[in-house]
């Protein structure tokens, strides 16, 4: 039985290209939560003005990798500790959030940032009841695969994958045959 983690991360082209790679993760789907607006654009949510985070919806089963797991995931590949923005991506659609779906989620997001304030100092990720999820539109998806020689793919992704193989080698899917 599946369960779902939504995530904000800075990009959701990110966070998507990082789970992805891991076992136990059946489906990453780019989206927009958080925000004001119904059915959000990319457009509008990069103004600024919906209210919206660019977060992705994690399809994972938790007896291959727990939630917990995914959160170790989510503090070592993005800065928690920058108050919406991650790198050059400014404004508080780019903001470090875990939506939660269940008591049990939030109680494992509070654990966690338990966990890494001592690595990282203060962190400001928010720790928000999920309300509604919308889906990016369809050129979002797999874009780190389609497209992975772009400058932005190569200067913010490529380190965040790298980061995420290196700390992560045990946890991630058995490459194709």
């Amino acid at each position: 039985m599946s369960e779902i983690a939504v995530l904000a991360g800075g990009c959701f082209w990110c966070l998507e290209a990082a789970y992805d790679e891991l076992a136990g993760v059946s489906a990453v789907k780019s989206g927009y939560a958080g925000g004001e607006t119904a059915n959000p654009t990319y457009k509008a949510v990069c103004s600024g003005t919906t209210g919206h985070a660019e977060v992705v919806r994690v399809e994972f089963d938790p007896a291959v990798i727990s939630f917990a797991d995914l959160l170790r995931v989510f503090f070592t590949i993005h800065d928690p500790t920058t108050l919406n923005r991650q790198g050059g991506d400014v404004g508080t659609q780019y903001r470090s959030a875990i939506f939660y779906i269940s008591p049990e989620q939030k109680a494992a997001a509070e654990a966690a940032i338990v966990e890494f304030e001592p690595h990282w100092g203060k962190i400001v990720t928010q720790v928000v009841p999920l309300t509604i999820f919308y889906p990016a539109e369809a050129e979002h998806e797999d874009y780190f695969v389609n497209n992975p020689w772009s400058g932005y793919c190569q200067a913010v992704i490529v380190p965040k994958i790298t980061k995420l193989r290196k700390a992560f080698r045990e946890r991630l899917k058995a490459p194709a045959a």
